[in-house]
């Protein structure tokens, strides 16, 4: 698709205000452009893209198709759901909420929220923002338990979950485990704490005084949402196929946003109209584990380096969304990437909209080759794989598997997902070909009969299976 664009807007340079812009405007700069012109087409998913340099737009312009059933375009206005990028508006709500003196980030959790389980170790509010608290992350969970990522998902469903858990990953402070289930316990706490909704709260404290009227966290999937962006995939015949959103688990994700509005919320991080300088510093505040260990992660920011310049920033991904936030404070300089196909990579795109602008103050770009171990498997028996079959059942997620030894594999099958084999990898331990079957052990009691087995992947540890019957 060609875009109505003339490269007289490139010689513009539009200031931001709480008032929306006009949805054709730029400017348009060609080196970041050019990083896009893959994606400017009129028969496929695309991208939103916003630069902010010393406080003014340097770069506005949508590419692709927003809504491929009616060829609606994408525009600067155009409204995504950016997934993870709504954990700073998370945290920010919470430092808020702090200042008006109604949350103490070092308090129990459960003085806020009683229905939280008695856990051993107590959850503070600031463990939940760092992702230390230990609660497990209920996408793997529930993907465990049956819930596919296309079925409705809401914030009351993401709680009673969370209610029901019986255990931690790790004691609460000892380790970092990225958590969405803690920023949804978050806006529990907000939503308790200020006596309105989270959506509320969020709205009145953040996106009014901005001026950001196309911003809300989206706490009703059924809501219609004019000029929303529906999400894609790539499917085998080499086109797209639509990818269903039905989730509201705020201040984890479900934030609808667009770039236009997004565009302001950048700016804040330089005018602090909304929480002030000091509040915009303590973001910016790194969590600490119980020994001193120093993270990278802030509150709902990542601080880190690209090349050798500082920064800070959020990506995010759900559904057929991907999205990328990143700023580089020393230069002032800003960047937002919202897509609406799976395949976009809007981080490598940002990094290389940033290389636009600073590439002469950046350090030599990294050797990107790299080799990965791939884990040997072993060899058992039939007889040996039959030892592990039977039904195991998760109390927690209220759901069970059955095992069976399969044409000579070890299959653990469930009544929603697909079967997934199991490749043996050590003793009583398996590398599972399912997202949420990563590691399975089996444990034994004290006689060497099997009892159970576990589950573990990168941000859900030991969770148990209990052998009811072979």
């Amino acid at each position: 698709m060609t875009m109505v664009r003339s490269f007289f807007f490139g010689l513009l340079l539009i200031p931001l205000s709480g008032c929306g812009m006009e949805e054709g405007a730029g400017p348009i700069h060609p080196g970041v452009e050019a990083v896009f012109a893959d994606l400017d087409r009129d028969n496929a998913p695309g991208a939103a893209v916003g630069v902010l340099l010393d406080g003014e737009v340097v770069h506005r312009a949508g590419y692709g198709i927003a809504d491929m059933d009616h060829g609606i375009p994408i525009t600067p206005g155009t409204v995504f759901d950016i997934a993870s990028i709504s954990k700073q508006f998370g945290a920010m709500a919470a430092l808020l909420l702090e200042g008006e003196g109604l949350i103490d980030l070092d308090a129990d959790a459960r003085s806020y929220v009683p229905e939280l389980p008695d856990f051993e170790g107590m959850i503070t509010p600031r463990h939940l923002v760092h992702h230390t608290s230990g609660i497990r992350d209920w996408p793997h969970s529930m993907m465990l338990g049956g819930v596919t990522y296309t079925d409705v998902i809401s914030f009351d469903q993401i709680l009673r979950m969370l209610y029901q858990q019986e255990d931690l990953d790790f004691p609460p402070g000892s380790e970092y485990s990225y958590s969405n289930t803690g920023y949804n316990l978050l806006a529990r706490i907000i939503e308790v704490q200020s006596g309105e909704s989270f959506r509320e709260y969020t709205d009145q404290r953040i996106f009014e005084p901005l001026g950001m009227g196309n911003t809300h966290f989206s706490d009703n999937h059924l809501e219609i949402v004019p000029g929303r962006a529906e999400s894609y995939a790539p499917d085998a015949e080499e086109g797209y196929q639509r990818v269903v959103n039905q989730l509201t688990a705020l201040a984890s994700s479900s934030l609808n946003t667009s770039m236009d509005d997004f565009l302001v919320w950048m700016r804040n991080y330089e005018t602090g109209q909304v929480g002030g300088a000091e509040t915009l510093e303590r973001m910016l505040l790194q969590g600490v584990l119980n020994d001193g260990e120093v993270l990278s992660y802030a509150y709902g920011l990542t601080r880190g380096e690209y090349r050798g310049l500082p920064t800070f920033g959020h990506g995010g991904s759900w559904a057929g969304f991907r999205t990328n936030f990143v700023r580089f404070p020393e230069q002032n300089l800003s960047v937002a990437v919202f897509c609406n196909v799976s395949d976009c990579d809007p981080a490598g795109r940002a990094r290389r909209v940033a290389e636009v602008f600073l590439e002469a103050e950046m350090s030599p770009a990294p050797d990107r080759d790299s080799q990965q171990e791939q884990q040997k498997s072993v060899t058992l028996s039939l007889a040996q794989l039959r030892e592990y079959e039977g039904w195991y059942r998760s109390v927690e997620l209220d759901s069970s598997y059955e095992v069976v030894a399969d044409g000579g594999e070890l299959t653990a099958l469930h009544w929603r997902n697909r079967r997934a084999n199991l490749t043996p990898i050590g003793d009583d331990e398996f590398r599972g070909d399912a997202p949420w079957l990563p590691l399975v052990r089996f444990t034994r009691d004290g006689s060497g009969r099997l009892n159970s087995f576990t589950v573990t992947g990168s941000r859900v540890r030991n969770m148990v299976f209990e052998r009811r019957r072979p």
